[in-house]
């Protein structure tokens, strides 16, 4: 079982908050040497003292700078597609996804943000691990507007949405119930967030605070029991407390946001989850919300600097899960789910919205990932699929 699990975590400043996450693993009995772990970093960081920190925590793992994801592109023969993982972007753990692709190793991934810690009550790992294992009656949630509010339990009290719910989904009528899991059928595991809240720019700024925060914070009593969203039913999946099995990594491409002509940002983790969801929702398989929750400590930022970023893709965040509701339903893959819904936005007209060109370019996007994939693995059956693809089309 050695280095079974990937751990990426996307850093410029606060990479100690891991060792937080070490000390967790040992305080619960969790075995660090299940863990391989990328720091995904820029040129102008501490790289050296990011290793140094690793080393000194006995904990494997690599640091790449933007240089050392070069070299790596070229070592591994895919230059051509090192657009897909954009610059200066939270969307760089995309490159730890190719990076766990290469390494057969790695049945499972997390994803850490480095303004995060765990919950010392909680086993954070461990946690994550027994939610993609879980076999048994989980609460199931649904709503007439199709979209999940992952902070619904308390929300009559805190009237908050997080980050990606698109705006027209608001004041949904929540309706739970029981859902049946069997085993194998979670492949994504999403632990929330206490402190400060995942909003949007135009949330927060509605909360009364200009310093990218919120006014309004979370705390362990405002969550509830786990629960799954309904099937048909869309949810905002954030990546900076989440775990994944290795299946997923075709349809769970962080989507290429910032380094754009258009000034999208803002929606990796938002878009990406929507279509997990759809895959999922298609193989029958589920994403797991709730515990381990993590302290989410969001450095203060102007709020309008976010607002800047986001304002280019609100409109089309409130299309997009409609887009691709009905499409791939006859994939039996997750390649052959996110390829549909690639061809859909890569091939559709799109001048209708602002910025609309923008989901050509995400399609495009999904496609080259897709091929990147194949190429780093070309002797599996996903690169054999990938080329029947290509030559259909």
């Amino acid at each position: 079982m050695s280095q079974d699990i990937c751990v990426v975590v996307p850093t410029i400043r606060e990479y100690e908050c891991m060792r937080s996450y070490f000390a967790n693993a040992r305080n619960h009995g969790f075995d660090l040497d299940r863990l391989h772990v990328v720091l995904v970093t820029e040129d102008f960081c501490e790289t050296d003292e990011m290793a140094a920190m690793l080393e000194d925590e006995g904990v494997s793992g690599e640091v790449f700078d933007g240089s050392r994801r070069e070299e790596w592109y070229d070592d591994h023969g895919v230059s051509e597609y090192s657009h897909v993982v954009p610059a200066a972007s939270h969307a760089e753990t995309s490159f730890g996804l190719l990076y766990m692709w290469v390494h057969d190793e790695f049945d499972y991934g997390f994803f850490i943000d480095d303004d995060t810690l765990p919950h010392p009550d909680e086993d954070f790992f461990g946690t994550h691990m027994a939610n993609l294992a879980f076999e048994g009656e989980l609460e199931s949630v649904a709503s007439d507007e199709q979209w999940v509010n992952v902070l619904y339990q308390n929300a009559d009290e805190h009237g908050l949405y997080p980050r990606g719910y698109p705006y027209s989904a608001m004041n949904e009528t929540v309706e739970t119930g029981t859902a049946e899991i069997g085993g194998g059928e979670v492949v994504a595991s999403q632990g929330l967030w206490t402190n400060v809240p995942d909003l949007d720019a135009v949330r927060i700024l509605m909360d009364g605070d200009l310093e990218g925060q919120a006014q309004t914070r979370t705390s362990s009593d405002d969550f509830d029991d786990d629960f799954v969203a309904e099937r048909g039913n869309y949810l905002t999946v954030c990546s900076m407390n989440l775990a994944f099995r290795r299946e997923v990594i075709p349809a769970f491409y962080q989507l290429p946001m910032d380094d754009n002509e258009w000034d999208v940002g803002r929606f990796d983790d938002i878009w990406s989850g929507v279509f997990l969801k759809r895959a999922c929702d298609v193989l029958g398989t589920r994403i797991y919300n709730g515990a381990p929750l993590c302290e989410h400590n969001k450095a203060p930022r102007s709020t309008f600097d976010d607002l800047n970023n986001e304002v280019p893709g609100l409109e089309l965040n409130e299309h997009l899960w409609r887009v691709i509701d009905d499409v791939g339903g006859d994939a039996d893959s997750y390649a052959g789910v996110f390829e549909a819904m690639a061809d859909e936005l890569a091939d559709g007209d799109w001048e209708a919205y602002n910025n609309g060109a923008f989901f050509n370019y995400v399609g495009e996007h999904m496609r080259d990932w897709l091929d990147c994939l194949a190429t780093l693995r070309p002797a599996s059956g996903f690169a054999a699929d990938r080329e029947r693809v290509v030559a259909d089309d």
